[in-house]
């Protein structure tokens, strides 16, 4: 039945942005960890990927995951020259998190999450109505 495909679609949609919120909360709650010590990395941004399966019970297209990897960009650099993981120039390296992205990012999923919602939602309702006009 294709409500219920929908449903599971949705569904399917509705993990992968959980996940995606799970990697930016992550990325946002370690955007000032430094590395303890002079040559220690500090915490990496970790980015997300998603790819499409086709699930051959219900013949659609479902997302998943298909990896967390992290952003191979520079980290940001802050001139700190009393800070115990200060490099010999003074400099301590901050993560790559820009926390402005990151909260765009985190409204875009929170929106798409809320969509797939929306779809259960209304074909939830369409199920209940259709069951009312069979009795």
């Amino acid at each position: 039945m294709e409500l219920y495909d929908s449903m599971y679609i949705s569904a399917s949609g509705m993990r992968a942005q959980g996940d995606r919120l799970r990697v930016i909360a992550e990325n946002i709650a370690n955007a000032e960890s430094v590395g303890e010590t002079d040559g220690k990395d500090p915490y990496r941004r970790k980015v997300i990927a998603f790819k499409n399966f086709l699930d051959r019970d219900l013949q659609a297209d479902l997302v998943k995951v298909a990896k967390v990897s992290t952003d191979p960009s520079e980290f940001r650099k802050r001139y700190e020259p009393g800070h115990p993981a200060a490099d010999a120039d003074g400099y301590v390296s901050y993560p790559n998190v820009n926390t402005l992205v990151e909260m765009t990012d985190m409204r875009e999923a929170q929106r798409s999450y809320e969509a797939n919602l929306k779809v259960i939602e209304t074909s939830r309702a369409m199920l209940a109505r259709a069951i009312d006009l069979l009795r």
